[in-house]
């Protein structure tokens, strides 16, 4: 997986995810226990956090860890659908959404167990599936009609690896600088 530098590292606390680069074989397993690990290591972090730090912004102008948590399974929800899609259908075009309106509807202020099973359920089979991909499965594309272009299978375990721990050092970091951990 490639990420490119950013002078910005509250926002991209581990760079921005280079989509031009597709993994190899090795680098899709790695993604894929990568996705695998994210809800336990997301629970162990917040599970025992109080409201007042989930409210906490992870930067300023940013979410709160309360929406972060519901933004990654939303997201992974998505990711999950577009993976059946493309199994099952030549070359999708997917339904982009807008994050940032969905991270404010009423559900991402609930408390955020709910959405720690969720993750919890669904990469249990999404995992399921990526395991299972044949080399010629993962070169199976999708269509993002906001970026005008296709994708690999391959290229969205890449992706997707990158978000949960682009979205997990969020909070992890605001809980280090504020000396939570």
């Amino acid at each position: 997986m490639k990420f490119t530098s950013d002078p910005d590292p509250l926002r991209y606390p581990i760079g921005q995810h280079d989509l031009t680069v597709e993994p190899d074989a090795e680098q899709v397993q790695h993604n894929i226990v990568s996705i695998a690990a994210l809800p336990l290591k997301l629970i162990e972090l917040v599970q025992d956090w109080s409201d007042e730090q989930l409210d906490t912004p992870y930067r300023p102008g940013g979410w709160t860890v309360r929406q972060l948590v519901h933004h990654i399974a939303d997201s992974h929800i998505n990711a999950y659908q577009r993976t059946k899609l493309t199994l099952t259908e030549s070359n999708p075009t997917i339904k982009p959404y807008d994050e940032g309106a969905w991270a404010e509807l009423p559900d991402s202020t609930l408390p955020i167990v709910p959405s720690l099973h969720l993750l919890t359920a669904l990469h249990q089979r999404w995992v399921t599936i990526l395991h299972s991909l044949s080399a010629e499965d993962l070169q199976r594309t999708y269509y993002h009609p906001g970026m005008h272009q296709s994708f690999t299978l391959a290229t969205m375990t890449g992706l997707y690896s990158w978000h949960g721990e682009h979205h997990f050092q969020h909070a992890y970091r605001l809980a280090e600088r504020n000396a939570w951990l």
